[in-house]
């Protein structure tokens, strides 16, 4: 790996920013939180502890690795010399976290020429821990993780999430109105980081998102492969913005036909 370090120690580094993170925003939360401001749309929201704790760990990434490179939500991106770049997500779940709600989490991935090849994702309120590492398997905490292959579509609990434009919402509501009656159930959570985690951890079959960016899905997408899923986008694409889609190898194939027969898969909304 470049410059001789390995995932594992990526991996220790990032889960120690995610720590230092998580502390300041439980601890560091005020009482009055408010929005700071939005970015793609008015439900689109930016809050004082989204850049404060982004700019903790990049902080704390930089005492062990200053010639890296990171692609942060609040951020944005800055190049990096040593082939190694960080991808954050200081709180993913925002709108959980204004309102209360501890379905949020810190998600850090860190890439290798490229390549993710170690992720954390941390949600303090809930108290667990999911890390991965590439070809070395994924945890929460200390238990190995794998995904669930139910009997078919028929007996699957599907993970989804929505968008901030209200036009694309309206879209992907009415694809799970298409969906929710070939499958056991629909579980909406608030954290795409959060609902990759629950694939690995077989809290739901599969999951599906559209709109989601990188610093959204990169550590999820590592530990639900790492635990047996399959990632991907619509039709072999790899996943990214226009679709995650990630199921176990099984379940995989059914999903993603259901949805494309919804017409999840036109690039038009």
């Amino acid at each position: 790996m470049t410059e001789s370090v390995t995932a594992r120690e990526l991996l220790e580094i990032g889960r120690a920013a995610a720590a230092e993170a998580g502390t300041l925003l439980v601890e560091g939360r005020p009482a009055d939180l408010g929005v700071a401001q939005t970015k793609s749309s008015p439900t689109d929201v930016v809050t004082e502890m989204d850049t404060a704790a982004e700019r903790a760990i990049r902080a704390a990434i930089r005492r062990h690795r200053p010639q890296d490179g990171f692609l942060g939500e609040e951020g944005g991106s800055e190049a990096g010399t040593s082939g190694v770049r960080w991808i954050v997500d200081p709180i993913d779940g925002t709108v959980n976290y204004l309102y209360g709600r501890p379905a949020w989490a810190v998600s850090i991935a860190a890439e290798a020429d490229g390549e993710t090849v170690a992720g954390v994702v941390l949600a303090p309120q809930l108290g667990e821990e999911f890390t991965g590492v590439r070809g070395e398997g994924s945890w929460l905490g200390a238990r190995r993780l794998r995904v669930a292959e139910p009997e078919g579509l028929a007996k699957a609990l599907i993970a989804t999430g929505f968008g901030y434009r209200a036009q694309r919402r309206e879209a992907q509501g009415r694809i799970v109105a298409g969906l929710i009656g070939q499958v056991r159930d629909i579980r909406r959570g608030g954290s795409a980081a959060l609902d990759l985690c629950f694939v690995a951890a077989g809290r739901a079959d599969g999951y599906f998102e559209r709109g989601t960016n990188p610093w959204d899905h990169a550590a999820g997408a590592l530990i639900a492969e790492e635990a047996g899923a399959r990632v991907e986008g619509f039709h072999g694409a790899p996943a990214s913005e226009a679709m995650v889609l990630a199921a176990g190898t099984a379940l995989f194939p059914a999903l993603h036909d259901a949805l494309a027969a919804l017409g999840a898969d036109d690039r038009d909304y």
